[in-house]
């Protein structure tokens, strides 16, 4: 997975829902940078483009391609296990992030 989450930008997004929710002011957006969303569906685009092309370098090597070797397969499929992990992970931290701001007393 690439790094093309800016973490302040997330935690200024996150904080800015704290503070709606509790009824404080609302904190100014980052300027310039795409919002939380779109870094969000970039970067799942990005786990599923691992994922694709760990399983076409696996079909050419079982197919028996001459230009594809075992190494590069299983790079390939470890990149994108590891992509998908962290992108579990990241949804882990966005579940719990949402039920402590729902949990909180308005």
């Amino acid at each position: 997975m690439s790094s093309d989450i800016d973490v302040s930008a997330v935690l200024a997004q996150m904080r800015a829902l704290a503070a709606q929710a509790e009824g404080r002011v609302d904190e100014p957006r980052p300027a310039g940078g795409p919002d939380f969303g779109e870094l969000l569906r970039r970067s799942i685009d990005s786990v599923s483009e691992a994922q694709k092309e760990a399983g076409r370098l696996a079909a050419a090597f079982e197919a028996g391609d001459p230009n594809v070797n075992l190494a590069e397969v299983m790079v390939a499929l470890q990149k994108a296990n590891v992509s998908f992990q962290a992108m579990t992970q990241v949804r882990n931290k966005l579940v719990a992030a949402y039920q402590e701001i729902m949990g909180m007393q308005i």
